[in-house]
């Protein structure tokens, strides 16, 4: 069975829902990751992706995710700002720049990011283009199209919206905003000319049928770079107790994302820390990059240990 999906695969069909949950049920897990990887080396080849992330704007935010660290409702004690100052923002874009990570984003927290804070932003990726070889991403909210074309305009040409989880279980983690604002959003970026990154966090207490529906409303979308979060318990969030994945969990979703995703990046997220003995495995099965660096509220790996190891695996970067 696995076989005869991968050969489907690589000669340019599509999976469906009932073949992923046959892949998750089949008992033969190592034929299931290397098969991924296989994947992904024939439809993609050895390049690994690089991406780098600034918190530009850190908690205050009014939505109630029920996994996150920078949501206001919750007591996280994590250290809050308007805004990053110039100088920070300008120093690790060429450290990054530096080490040859590929792409660089601003990173907010909030519903969807103020036109003031946009502006100041757009000042900042404008400085950034004009002195680096980075190329620039924004992960700022809801946002409608006018502000995207803002961003776009001073030369950033991705725009990050997580899913999150399946359209099914979101509303059981958040009650503020839907998966469907999250779509529109993704929606009027594309519009615009704007490529997208958009995946989710596994571990919050979702199915592998979740997961499934995750990674097909994802191929809908025709996204193209895809991060997997692993959940990072945070301590004062509702989800502060939820029980870890098992290594085969984790693997298993990293194979079945690439038999839906055969020429995505599949990138390495928040939570590392959590898989780190499983990294080379989890890269065996079908990871094809990652966000390196220390992220957001918990910390990230750091850029020059990502980028030997990598390349100590056989990836060009």
């Amino acid at each position: 069975m696995i076989e005869s999906l991968k050969k489907k695969v690589l000669s340019g069909g599509q999976i469906t829902r009932e073949e992923a949950l046959l892949l998750n049920s089949g008992q033969d897990k190592q034929s299931l990751y290397a098969a991924a990887g296989e994947i992904r080396d024939k439809m993609v080849g050895r390049h690994f992706d690089t991406c780098s992330i600034i918190n530009a704007r850190s908690g205050r935010c009014s939505e109630n995710c029920k996994w996150c660290a920078q949501s206001a409702v919750f007591k996280t004690n994590i250290e809050e700002y308007e805004l990053v100052d110039e100088e920070t923002c300008m120093k690790m874009a060429r450290l990054n720049n530096e080490y040859g990570v590929d792409k660089f984003s601003f990173v907010t927290s909030g519903k969807a990011l103020s036109d003031r804070n946009i502006a100041r932003l757009c000042e900042y990726a404008v400085k950034i283009g004009k002195q680096s070889g980075l190329n620039l991403c924004a992960s700022m909210g809801l946002l409608k199209k006018e502000q995207l074309q803002k961003l776009m305009d001073a030369g950033i040409r991705r725009y990050h919206c997580n899913l999150e989880t399946s359209p099914r279980y979101f509303g059981e983690l958040c009650s503020t905003h839907s998966v469907d604002d999250k779509i529109a959003t993704i929606r009027a970026a594309q519009e615009i000319g704007m490529e997208i990154c958009s995946g989710g966090i596994i571990g919050m207490g979702e199915t592998m049928e979740d997961r499934i529906e995750l990674a097909l409303t994802i191929r809908d979308l025709g996204i193209k770079s895809i991060p997997i979060n692993v959940l990072n318990p945070i301590p004062g969030t509702p989800l502060e107790h939820a029980a870890p994945l098992s290594d085969t969990e984790v693997l298993t979703t990293i194979a079945i994302f690439r038999f839906i995703h055969p020429d995505a990046y599949l990138r390495f997220a928040g939570g590392r820390m959590l898989i780190a003995h499983i990294e080379t495995e989890a890269i065996a099965a079908g990871i094809n990059a990652a966000i390196v660096g220390d992220l957001l509220t918990t910390v990230g790996s750091k850029v020059k240990e990502d980028m030997k190891k990598v390349k100590d695996l056989g990836f060009t970067i």
